[in-house]
């Protein structure tokens, strides 16, 4: 299991809440709210890095973007 956070762009777990039944007017104060957590989609993989291999905690965004610059410099991914 990767660690909960990106290597490359620092993304990390962000908390924030669930509104149940939003709706507008007065009832929208009322409603029930819980804590959770936003995870990133951290994956452990072994990328190229200056000049060796190594292995890194990436979030998908960054592993794409990535991909792309590695595929372009000819190194195979």
């Amino acid at each position: 299991m990767a660690a909960g956070k990106c290597e490359i762009c620092a993304k990390a777990v962000i908390f924030g809440r669930h509104i149940r039944y939003k709706h507008g007017g007065n009832w929208e104060r009322k409603a029930q709210k819980k804590n959770r957590t936003f995870a990133p989609n951290v994956h452990s993989k072994r990328m190229f890095v200056e000049g060796k291999w190594q292995r890194v905690n990436v979030c998908a965004g960054c592993l794409r973007t990535e991909a792309k610059h590695q595929q372009a410099a000819g190194v195979a991914f």
